[in-house]
């Protein structure tokens, strides 16, 4: 090789070797990779034109902002998210995801941003008025795969018949229909679907246990697990997520407020 052509080598690689520089500082190219089940409105849903809407979307767009990295939602169902940030497929989980001790077993979570727990829908004329009911044997329940519900189920009540779906209408058609009698999710996922399905079902929505939602990071990833954490305390004091509350969560804030159980995302 000439010298003429080995500089030209040199230049062009230096060239490029500035331009990939200039492109990371700037975090140009640098997707953040955001997995989201989108079947769980109004947290994690599809507007009327299929993009992506909700309470956690609008906070994945002000977190990618704010870390200066474009955002890419990546949908998938629920169960499938912890193994994609594992194999390295998503940077992040944000699905309203419960922050357990099992999950904290295969990745590592950042500080909570809501706080819910798990309330019980039954059929309307039900003579179940409490999670103690459920403990009678003979009974046949519905969860949603993966979720905090069917592990508590599977630990608290092995004598119920337990029955599971991947997505929660399915659920909600169980309890409805009269195959299941109870469904077992979060408190305003069961408000919700109690007031939609009011002729035939009932909630039971006083939380009989508490639960915290978190953004889920792989382990050892602990640079952007600190720069997550940054972003909820500032999004936090800056009123944010009473700003998403106010947006998208008006009937529920007012209903949580009504039986004194605090807001659930503050």
């Amino acid at each position: 090789m000439t010298d003429r052509r080995r500089f030209l080598v040199l230049s062009a690689s230096a060239l490029a070797l500035a331009a990939c520089s200039e492109k990371s500082s700037s975090g140009g190219g640098n997707e953040l990779r955001i997995g989201m089940d989108l079947t769980y409105p109004p947290f994690e849903m599809q507007d009327k034109a299929g993009n992506p809407d909700g309470v956690g979307v609008k906070i994945a767009e002000a977190l990618a902002a704010k870390l200066g990295r474009p955002l890419k939602i990546v949908p998938m169902q629920f169960s499938g998210l912890i193994p994609a940030l594992q194999t390295g497929n998503i940077d992040l989980i944000l699905s309203s995801m419960t922050a357990t001790d099992e999950r904290r077993k295969s990745i590592d979570f950042t500080d909570p941003y809501a706080f819910t727990g798990l309330a019980i829908l039954v059929q309307k004329d039900s003579d179940i008025q409490s999670i103690d009911d459920l403990k009678k044997p003979g009974l046949s329940l519905t969860a949603k795969t993966a979720t905090t519900a069917q592990i508590w189920i599977t630990d608290h009540l092995p004598s119920a018949k337990l029955v599971v779906f991947e997505d929660e209408a399915s659920c909600v058609m169980e309890v409805a229909q009269g195959r299941a009698d109870a469904f077992i999710y979060d408190q305003l996922s069961i408000y919700r679907y109690s007031k939609e399905n009011a002729g035939t079902t009932r909630g039971l929505l006083k939380p009989f246990v508490e639960e915290s939602w978190a953004l889920g990071v792989a382990k050892g990833n602990d640079a952007l697990r600190e720069e997550v954490n940054a972003f909820i305390k500032g999004f936090r004091d800056e009123g944010g997520f009473e700003k998403l509350g106010a947006q998208y969560l008006q009937d529920e804030k007012k209903f949580l407020e009504s039986e004194g159980i605090p807001f659930i995302i503050r």
